[in-house]
């Protein structure tokens, strides 16, 4: 088959993988001192990249993104919307369509729980903290310092946690992939 063209499996783990991050978008709770929400939808992203190739993975984000941009309620918390995208905390949402692919490209060929959890953690945390701690700086007018307080440093312990959460899903899910 061409190259350039999904299989209709590759389709479908796509398709799953959107709808994996919809409804992590749902599982979410403010913080009272920051603008940002913690959600489950760094770890359905962690997973949709250790499953899907890099290719895939833009794919998949690019349709969450553009279901969110359309109005549909699936980013965090159920909002959408271009205001969502392009304000202060967008830039979270926009740079996953770099950091993910890239994650899926470096995650290696054969499922492994440590390679897996190293790069969620040395490259998707922290590259999603610099796409969204330029918006916040950006749209706030604040620093480096004050953004990383609001906006970085709180969410370190989870996002650690949901990067070796993602990892164990991957794997296993790759495993359960590989027998059928």
């Amino acid at each position: 088959m061409n190259e350039r063209h999904f299989s209709a499996r590759s389709i479908t783990k796509i398709a799953l993988c959107v709808a994996l991050l919809c409804v992590a978008a749902y599982l979410s709770f403010p913080l009272p001192f920051t603008l940002s929400m913690v959600s489950a939808l760094t770890l359905a992203l962690g997973v949709t990249a250790f499953v899907l190739t890099p290719r895939e993975t833009f794919v998949a984000v690019a349709v969450y993104i553009l279901l969110g941009l359309c109005g549909l309620p699936v980013l965090t918390g159920g909002t959408s919307g271009p205001g969502k995208l392009f304000g202060p905390t967008g830039g979270f949402i926009l740079i996953w369509l770099l950091v993910y692919p890239l994650v899926s490209a470096l995650k290696g060929a054969t499922p492994n729980f440590r390679r897996y959890a190293l790069v969620d953690i040395v490259v998707g945390m922290p590259l999603t903290y610099v796409g969204g701690l330029t918006s916040l700086m950006l749209w706030m007018d604040v620093s480096l310092g004050q953004a990383m307080m609001i906006a970085v440093v709180p969410f370190i312990p989870g996002d650690l946690l949901k990067c070796f959460a993602a990892s164990a899903l991957g794997v296993r899910v790759n495993k359960m992939l590989e027998t059928a």
